[in-house]
């Protein structure tokens, strides 16, 4: 096999290494190209390329997470991951494992470990590298690496979130709850959604977002059923899809461009958070990207007709 060959071969699993450390598609595929960069200058056929492309990979992510940090200190309104539509490595064996691991929920929680932390925690316990070649790719010692994993599960289970664990039955209700959105219906809706569950929305000052999160069945109800029918009298469509590993639903404007990804929490039959994310931003990978103000604009505009 070439040195191409197993680059493209091994590509999927450097990707979602990349995404669980950054959170980012973007700067995921960027830590993936320069990867590819120095494995193909390099004058030595390393002896194992998945140690040496995971190392690689793992470092300069490391090296992106730590100034993302100070970006992210800075960032108006919640932040929250991009998008991702599809998890590109697949392992049947761990499936259920990897979709947990990359849903928005996981990604938040990992957001409060440090950067070290974070690659080890998802080199050992995402894609169950060993010790020897975890250490190898944060660089420090096989000790150094256990505690910091013993730190990064103990903030983990902290909030370790836990989804519907019968796929048909989480993907239904999901279906249920679309349905009940396109027809404003706020008591389909409440019932539908775990008695404290939030819905909170980043913006990241690019995009029109409620400053803040809205808890509780029946204020999220009513504030589904207040703002979507009028989308969809604007044009606005939604189409059910898997954002990141859990239910969800891609928004596009009349003209078919990205408004909005929609992510869904789960767990005991209910709709336990509700996560949009429409900075502009973070929206380009999946297609082009609407102008969310002008969409805004235009649902206002027709609700002052209407009265």
């Amino acid at each position: 096999m070439s040195g191409t060959e197993e680059f493209e071969e091994l590509r999927p699993l450097l990707f979602s290494i990349a995404y669980r450390i950054l959170g980012s598609v973007g700067e995921a595929e960027d830590a993936v190209q320069e990867t590819w960069l120095r494995f193909s200058a390099s004058p030595i056929r390393p002896r194992s390329a998945k140690a040496f492309l995971s190392a690689t990979v793992t470092r300069l992510s490391i090296d992106v997470l730590r100034s993302a940090r100070v970006r992210r200190e800075a960032y108006v309104g919640p932040w929250f991951p991009e998008p991702l539509l599809a998890d590109p490595y697949q392992d049947p064996e761990r499936s259920a494992e990897l979709a947990d691991s990359v849903s928005m929920a996981a990604l938040l929680l990992l957001e409060r470990l440090s950067p070290l932390e974070r690659a080890v925690f998802v080199l050992r316990e995402v894609f169950d590298f060993g010790f020897p070649e975890v250490a190898q790719a944060v660089g420090r010692s096989e000790a150094a690496c256990r505690q910091l994993l013993v730190r990064a599960r103990r903030h983990m289970t902290e909030g370790r979130p836990r989804f519907e664990a019968d796929r048909t039955e989480r993907d239904a209700l999901a279906a249920r709850f679309f349905d009940a959105l396109r027809e404003g219906d706020v008591v389909a809706l409440r019932d539908l959604l775990a008695a404290d569950v939030s819905m909170a929305g980043d913006g990241g000052g690019k995009a029109p977002q409620s400053a803040r999160s809205i808890r509780g069945a029946e204020n999220v109800a009513r504030l589904l059923a207040a703002v979507f029918p009028p989308l969809a009298g604007a044009g606005v469509t939604w189409a059910p899809h898997e954002i990141n590993g859990q239910p969800g639903a891609v928004l596009r404007d009349g003209e078919g461009r990205v408004l909005n990804a929609m992510a869904l929490d789960v767990l005991d039959g209910r709709i336990q958070a509700i996560r949009l994310v429409a900075n502009p931003d973070k929206l380009g990978h999946m297609g082009p990207v609407a102008d969310a103000w002008a969409v805004h604009h235009a649902v206002r505009e027709a609700r002052r007709e209407a009265r």
